[in-house]
């Protein structure tokens, strides 16, 4: 195989697309790998070293130089994975015969406990839009969907008419790797989506090149970045400073509000689109700290 200007032989490459198109993994995903494998070798390059034959000693100078350059845990986490994949690759392949890896763990990282919004400040944020206009009519809906159905940014603008199945109460979103699932949407979220469809979408439709749900006044699908500044815009007049609020603060607000009203955790897993239980058990953690702070507030003894 020819080498990819790497330092690991090329064999990165056939890594990658096997990636992308055998495990589905999203090209955002894809991309960030391959950048972190050419940095580890041109790393490797710097110190005349064999990428494909390094111990777990040089492994750790490399997860050590990182540090020291400031690369934050969950960044130094990933190019690891990534590093663990290729080498799982490479045995498969017959090239090497151990992992050096295998023995290595990333610096464990505190795992941050979600933000989210308490169920008021969702409330004064849903009543920003103005509601009389086609663009604020829109907004309503993006909003209410974002968090009544705790869609991830990407899965949000991604919807497609086609998706909508508010007869039966449902929308299809297209998660990571492809798979797509059925997501309850709420009567308030349902609504504003007519109402955008009905008297909203149709002034952007009539040049729209794409089934998109949401447009702008030129017809194109919205962004994800344009949707994180509507965002933070719709926040600030609600009172709510713009740092505590993001898209996934409303997919987060979504799943512990659930939690709290004693939702299954499976079904809030299913919703989320989380592949393992233990991705979506981090909003028990908020939830039992939230009964610790009433209980801490309220109770005569707490103190």
């Amino acid at each position: 195989m020819p080498d990819g200007g790497s330092g690991l032989g090329g064999w990165e490459i056939d890594y990658l697309e096997r990636l992308r198109v055998e495990r589905g993994r999203a090209q955002r995903t894809v991309d960030a790998y391959a950048s972190d494998l050419e940095q580890f070798g041109e790393w490797c390059r710097r110190r005349q070293l064999d990428a494909l034959a390094v111990d777990v000693s040089t492994l750790r100078e490399w997860l050590r130089s990182m540090e020291t350059r400031g690369i934050s845990a969950r960044s130094r986490a990933r190019k690891l994975s990534a590093l663990r994949g290729l080498y799982r690759h490479l045995i498969e392949a017959g090239r090497i015969e151990s992992d050096p890896s295998e023995l290595l763990r990333a610096r464990e990282r505190r795992r941050s406990l979600p933000r989210t919004l308490e169920p008021e400040e969702i409330e004064r944020l849903m009543a920003q839009p103005d509601v009389e206009t086609p663009d604020g009519l829109r907004d309503r809906a993006m909003l209410e969907v974002a968090y009544g159905c705790g869609l991830r940014v990407s899965e949000l603008v991604a919807l497609n008419v086609i998706d909508l199945g508010l007869e039966e109460g449902v929308v299809r979103c297209h998660g990571k790797g492809g798979k797509e699932r059925l997501v309850p949407v709420g009567d308030e979220a349902a609504h504003w989506l007519e109402c955008y469809l009905e008297r909203g979408r149709e002034r952007s439709a009539r040049t729209a090149t794409e089934g998109a749900v949401f447009l702008t006044r030129r017809g194109r699908p919205l962004s994800r970045q344009w949707f994180a500044k509507l965002l933070k815009r719709y926040a600030v007049q609600a009172g709510i400073a713009a740092g505590r609020v993001s898209p996934h603060v409303l997919r987060h607000s979504f799943a512990t509000h659930l939690l709290e009203a004693d939702a299954d955790l499976r079904a809030v897993q299913a919703m989320l689109g989380h592949a393992r239980i233990s991705t979506t058990e981090v909003y028990t953690h908020v939830n039992r700290r939230r009964l610790r702070n009433v209980y801490d507030r309220h109770h005569p003894r707490a103190r």
